[in-house]
């Protein structure tokens, strides 16, 4: 009796049972859930993604409290005064973690006047949270993240805005990028205030930008703390007027999970701040503590190794000032092994040290007594008993070691600049 009644009746009714729950958990379904208590909601998704197509100028989108899966991308494109707001980053979240197409969570492009607050996003396949050709942008009270942790399939930035005009981000949190969790290129007008940026390979980025503040930041437990950077090949060349100045910058001694194809990989961990190939930039009252390696480096691309074509591009570092900045003197470390910047600091200059310059200039004032005129000079003023380096690569000639030529006073270095100016630039 009982083997009848699985055969020829338990069994279908199991079976229509297992088909209604297959058919409820998958696309075409009302909702799903996961382990973590994100719901997947076929309608939520769908009215979601109409908002964002269809919002007219002036429009606020309203991200509800909850945990929400989604599959497919958002997008924004050519609207003004558009804001994107949620209860809360504790409140409401958007993960694309069963992301089938497209790279970005969330796409904002040509846009004016943009504001996207208080919400979490989180595990897309590529960056979470993309900006691209927009003008007057506030990104603020939001947390960008993946779940999975250090992994070197993370997507690259978990905020990034780039080619775009006054852009604010403030008191936003980024963890687990591969690449940058606060990243800002080629932008002209851009601050960074009040954000906590952790366990990236980058915590803050600011790359080929003008006219940059950015202050009052925590960047801890990334590989690199804080990147200024000048690169070449990009539509926007020679960034200059960085203005790095109160910020925590501690403790950025993680390995480095970037993709090894990224300029990024080559941050050795234990990196407080690297200066590289940008022109006219200040750092001062920074707190750069505990990082193994070293606090602070001002060097230029070549030092990559990296060829490039591009007749506009300067790769030289100028009119740089650092002064009035804590490092931490006393910790005894071992400094980073995995990279070759890493071996060069370790073997070459025998240790950790507060600031390293690489000694570079243009070949162009060799043609004028080898003199930089004190404009452009590297000036380093005011930041306590520091241990020092200068790579002095303007004397290293054909191949000859480049510990061969390695100085330690810090002297010809002892000058000021009279602070970053604005300049509104052009793209």
């Amino acid at each position: 009796m009982g083997n009848s009644c699985f055969s020829r009746f338990c069994d279908p009714i199991f079976g229509m049972i297992f088909l209604i729950f297959l058919i409820s958990c998958g696309t075409g379904g009302m909702k799903s859930s996961n382990s973590n208590g994100f719901k997947f909601n076929q309608n939520f998704q769908d009215k979601l993604l109409e908002k964002c197509i269809l919002a007219e100028d002036g429009t606020v989108i309203e991200i509800p409290e909850g945990k929400f899966l989604l599959s497919k991308p958002l997008s924004i494109d050519g609207k003004k005064r558009i804001t994107i707001r949620g209860k809360g980053v504790g409140k409401s979240f958007l993960s694309f973690s069963r992301q089938s197409e497209g790279g970005e969570g969330f796409l904002v492009t040509n846009s004016t006047g943009v504001i996207m607050e208080g919400f979490t996003v989180q595990d897309a396949k590529g960056n979470n949270i993309k900006l691209l050709n927009c003008d007057t942008v506030l990104i603020r009270n939001m947390n960008s993240t993946w779940t999975s942790g250090v992994d070197s399939t993370n997507g690259d930035y978990a905020y990034y805005p780039v080619q775009c005009k006054n852009l604010v981000m403030e008191n936003c949190e980024a963890s687990f990028s591969s690449d940058a969790g606060i990243y800002v290129g080629q932008t002209i007008n851009v601050v960074v205030r009040n954000c906590h940026a952790h366990h990236n390979v980058a915590g803050i980025e600011i790359e080929n930008c003008i006219n940059s503040d950015v202050y009052h930041n925590l960047s801890e437990n990334n590989t690199g703390g804080i990147l200024v950077f000048d690169t070449p090949g990009l539509p926007l060349h020679n960034g200059r007027n960085a203005r790095v100045y109160d910020n925590d910058c501690l403790n950025n001694n993680e390995k480095n999970f970037g993709k090894v194809s990224s300029l990024v990989s080559s941050v050795p961990p234990g990196s407080g701040i690297i200066v590289m190939g940008t022109d006219s930039a200040e750092f001062h009252h920074n707190r750069i503590k505990f990082n193994k390696t070293f606090g602070l480096t001002v060097v230029s691309f070549q030092l990559t190794g990296k060829p490039f074509n591009d007749s506009l591009y300067g790769q030289y570092c100028t009119a740089i000032y650092i002064h009035d900045n804590i490092f931490d003197t006393e910790s005894i470390s071992i400094p980073d092994l995995t990279t070759d910047l890493g071996k060069l600091v370790s073997l070459g200059l025998k240790g950790y040290k507060d600031i390293i310059v690489d000694g570079s200039a243009d070949p162009a004032y060799s043609k004028v007594g080898g003199i930089v005129p004190e404009e452009k000079r590297i000036c380093i003023r005011n930041n306590g008993e520091i241990k020092f380096a200068d790579l002095n690569l303007w004397a290293v000639k054909g191949e000859s070691d480049i510990t061969d030529h390695v100085e330690y006073d810090l002297g010809k270095y002892d000058c000021s600049h009279s602070g970053i100016k604005g300049d509104p630039g052009k793209p």
